[in-house]
């Protein structure tokens, strides 16, 4: 081999090299962002996926198990506080999220992408915000109550089933309806909604193992009617049951119903703090608000946005103006009072 040749092998190995090199670097050095979510993989992962897709940076998601429940995320993210593993926390609901701010596991972000989005659901100090969610509906059997018999209130229970109707409540220990229940006592105060509890308990009313089972109660007409979610209720309707969804404390003066929110949070240094406020941007947006409306996931913005939900007017729901922060403070308290009413 001449020199001219030598030297032109050299100037391809060299550019092999030099082109090898650097697509290494730029798949090792990707942008990556690390989420934990007890939100259903199902929903969760096509969000994740969208994006990975429209930014390029890769998304190392870790999901709940459904054994666990919210608590292991919570717990392992506790734990992991000292050396942060995740950047981002996207939880269905609230109660833990606001307990992870109280551990010192997030950070403030306030994201140009909450704009529009009511204060109520936003933490005063940016720790989390709220985007979507699902809210407390009564599920009536339409075969066996006319809409003209509906209740409009949750108070008007009490002489509902005083008067013969069998209403259906999930066990106010666990999950939304405990709460709910704090809630009530955010907005009424201890004394008032503990007797109402007290009197849904002396009229008879049904205490079942879950809000799952309040909708297959009604959905069956083994109940007139029941306490539960929209998501629930929503999954009861498209199976063709007979049943409606009735928002209560609607009108003037009554005080709405509860939304329950997913809420979305920065771990304090996390180790991509910059794709993290991206990825909270993202989910926060108006887009993926709708489209995880359209996914059933999300029952109800929390902002004045044009979203398709066909089963009922999602921006005509009045919502419970309460503290969320003050709702978390009452859960404990709440859960012992109606282990102590309802006990099984």
């Amino acid at each position: 081999m001449n020199i001219r040749q030598n030297s032109k092998v050299i100037a391809f190995v060299m550019v092999i090299i030099i082109v090898t090199g650097v697509y290494i670097n730029s798949t090792t050095n990707q942008s990556e962002v690390v989420i934990y979510t007890s939100v259903d993989q199902i929903y969760s992962e096509p969000v994740l996926e969208n994006f990975e897709a429209i930014t390029g940076i890769k998304v190392k998601a870790v999901y709940d198990v459904e054994a666990a429940k919210t608590t292991g995320l919570v717990n392992r993210l506790i734990a992991e506080k000292g050396n942060p593993l995740a950047d981002v926390w996207w939880n269905g609901e609230i109660a833990q999220t606001i307990l992870l701010k109280e551990e010192g596991v997030l950070t403030p972000y306030s994201s140009p992408e909450a704009n529009g989005i009511p204060s109520a659901y936003i933490d005063m100090d940016g720790y989390w915000t709220g985007f979507g969610g699902r809210a407390r509906v009564l599920l009536v059997n339409t075969d066996m109550v006319s809409p003209e018999d509906y209740p409009e209130s949750i108070f008007d229970l009490v002489g509902y089933i005083e008067n013969g109707y069998s209403v259906g409540i999930a066990y106010p220990v666990f999950g939304t309806t405990a709460t709910h229940v704090a809630a009530l006592y955010a907005e009424l105060g201890l004394e008032d909604a503990e007797q109402f509890l007290m009197d849904l308990k002396e009229v008879g009313v049904l205490v079942l193992d879950g809000n799952g089972v309040v909708r297959d109660r009604v959905a069956q007409g083994m109940i007139e009617m029941g306490l539960t979610d929209t998501d629930d209720s929503i999954g009861a309707i498209e199976r063709g049951s007979p049943v409606e969804m009735v928002f209560l404390d609607q009108g003037y003066g009554q005080m709405g119903t509860l939304k329950i929110p997913n809420t979305v949070g920065m771990v304090k240094e996390g180790p991509n703090p910059d794709e993290a406020k991206m990825l909270i941007d993202y989910l926060l947006s108006e887009r993926n608000v709708a489209d995880l409306v359209d996914s059933g996931w999300f029952q109800l913005p929390l902002r004045d946005i044009n979203v398709n939900q066909e089963y009922f007017d999602a921006s005509g729901v009045k919502g419970m103006d309460v503290n969320y922060v003050e709702v978390y403070e009452f859960i404990e308290q709440a859960k012992k009072d109606m282990a102590e009413i309802f006990v099984r």
